[in-house]
């Protein structure tokens, strides 16, 4: 198995081939970059013999279309993924290669799915589209399929997550001011429908380090894809955070004050878009300030209803996000090549990848879930 990793020399991309190596079906993993600087690439990495580097522009789609032609997965891991998913999807489905992404930016999924040159020239070529499958989307939606197949009813699910911003560099800034900024989906009472971002704020309690954190709304894809394989649920709601609080709160603030709006504003003679530059402030910004620990958590609500009594499973993770990212999308990547992805056209995970499986595999990873099941009373007083 040959497997393309673009933004190959990130910190996410580097995560998928630190796992890809190490397996005996894998004879290379290309490390696809416009940075292809062998000091941005981890020592191990450097020192296999299966990994090389190969300069690519994600908005070079011929190129794109040639590289991706000689492999036989292409593994995007460039973002902020509302600007590169569809036209790396696109080059992929062209190339006839199967394609996955770890796409946690909600705008790129109807176009993806709803795009006939991409979900229906894939169903043509016989090649799988496989977005959201990193961690939050991915791992946390094949725990709600998980749940959900044991089930008679599925009526709500709750999907909280926290990341350090210890763990936080390059496009994963952009994304977190990005998805907080103007209408995102969530999906409340059977339908979608879009919500400020950053409001609906409530606590949620994770795993330690992390423990009880403020989290809000914010702009994820699993509104959209969930109730698509999940029938009958009545709501999908996402919200997470950065912390420590501090940040999130400055965010807040930043977006009050019109610090994130998109709109140029003219200075001295000078178009400023006042995005961009809290955008590029934001590099510097958490330095000397306490950045919290080097970790990052999960957590899966799925509330329903099972031979009449009401179900609630939970499912706590908490480790480093480049690893918890990564090892999705190559377990991924290797159910895919010997066949146990069946789907053709895009799909998302919960769509497509078998739990049992992919859940064994992360396990022997040494991922660690804790789980609960909560069963209600027949009797009622």
């Amino acid at each position: 198995m040959r497997a393309l990793v673009i933004g190959g020399t990130g910190g996410m991309g580097q995560g998928v081939a630190r796992d890809l190596i190490k397996q005996e079906q894998i004879k290379s993993v290309i490390l696809g970059d416009i940075n292809t600087d062998p000091n941005r690439v981890q020592d191990k990495l450097r020192a296999s013999e299966k990994v090389s580097l190969v300069k690519i522009d994600v908005n070079d789609h011929s190129a794109m279309v040639k590289t991706i032609s000689d492999v036989d997965v292409v593994i995007n891991c460039a973002g902020p993924f509302y600007k590169t998913a569809v036209a790396v999807a696109r080059a992929a489905v062209e190339a006839r290669v199967n394609y996955i992404d770890i796409c946690d930016d909600y705008e790129a999924v109807p176009i993806l799915f709803s795009s006939a040159d991409i979900d229906k020239a894939a169903k043509e070529a016989g090649i799988t589209v496989l977005t959201g499958m990193g961690s939050d989307p991915g791992t946390n939606n094949v725990l709600v399929k998980w749940y959900a197949d044991q089930m008679d009813r599925v009526d709500e699910i709750h999907l909280f997550w926290v990341v350090s911003i210890a763990e936080l560099a390059g496009a994963a800034w952009d994304h977190s001011l990005h998805m907080v900024t103007g209408k995102i989906p969530q999906y409340l009472d059977g339908k979608l429908e879009y919500v400020e971002g950053g409001t609906g704020e409530e606590t949620a309690e994770f795993l330690p380090p992390l423990g009880t954190c403020v989290v809000r709304y914010v702009g994820h894809p699993q509104p959209i894809t969930i109730p698509k394989y999940i029938e009958g649920v009545k709501k999908v709601v996402i919200k997470g955070a950065l912390i420590p609080l501090w940040v999130d709160e400055l965010i807040k603030e930043q977006k009050e004050t019109g610090f994130l709006s998109t709109e140029a504003l003219e200075i001295k003679g000078t178009k400023v878009v006042p995005y961009d530059l809290t955008l590029r402030l934001w590099d510097t910004i958490p330095k000397n300030r306490d950045n919290g620990p080097a970790a990052s958590g999960l957590k899966v609500i799925v509330k329903g209803e099972r031979q009449g009594r009401g179900v609630t499973y939970t499912a706590d993770i908490v480790g480093r996000m480049a690893p918890g990212t990564g090892l999705p999308a190559s377990i991924a990547a290797l159910m895919m090549f010997a066949g146990d992805v069946k789907v053709k056209g895009v799909v998302a995970p919960e769509g497509c990848i078998d739990p049992e499986k992919f859940l064994k595999e992360l396990l022997k990873r040494g991922a660690r879930i804790h789980q609960t099941e909560t069963i209600s009373s027949l009797f009622k007083l």
